[in-house]
């Protein structure tokens, strides 16, 4: 997997996470126990810091960045496919639709999802245990059955599928 120090800050990634051998880390980056970060993400943290809290997951062609604080994906959360999280704060167990977007110094509640294609702006809150959707996030509405699920096994479920991989997959040669 691509990791590259900046300005003598290197990546940290926990022995028992999962890395994507072409997902790339960049600069002060911390990956903590369980976490997986999938194929193509990428996670620059050239400004401030990002953590990769505990059993979470970032999944395929998903952008990290931070401005000059800490963005924090948190304990069991997930970042969908092709999401962009950009210098925030997503709570334990929140789960980030794909291609979501959630932008700066906002605050994503616990076991909170947000909608694929939503964006959450700039210092929003979005509370916690809620359903977040439109572009801006501004509808909150309560967890529907098919949500409560989605919110709480994805991070199970990316955990498994993380270890599969981690067990099973090799470079194929072209033929």
């Amino acid at each position: 997997m691509p990791m590259f120090a900046f300005e003598g800050k290197t990546p940290q990634v926990h022995p028992d996470a999962w890395i994507a051998p072409t997902a790339t880390l960049i600069g002060d980056v911390v990956v903590e126990k369980g976490a997986s970060v999938w194929y193509g993400a990428v996670i620059r943290a050239d400004f401030g810091r990002i953590v990769i809290r505990e059993g979470a997951n970032v999944q395929d062609n998903s952008v990290l960045h931070v401005g000059d604080g800490v963005c924090e994906v948190g304990p069991n959360a997930t970042v969908g496919h092709s999401c962009v999280v950009h210098d925030c704060t997503v709570g334990e167990q929140a789960l980030i639709g794909n291609h979501a977007t959630v932008l700066d110094k906002a605050t994503v509640g616990a076991r909170t999802l947000v909608a694929a294609g939503s964006t959450v702006p700039p210092n929003a809150e979005v509370p916690p245990d809620v359903v977040a959707l439109g572009s801006p996030a501004t509808k909150f509405l309560p967890h529907s059955e098919s949500a409560r699920g989605w919110v709480e096994y994805n991070a199970e479920i990316y955990r498994q599928l993380a270890r599969r991989h981690a067990e099973t997959i090799e470079p194929v040669e072209e033929s």
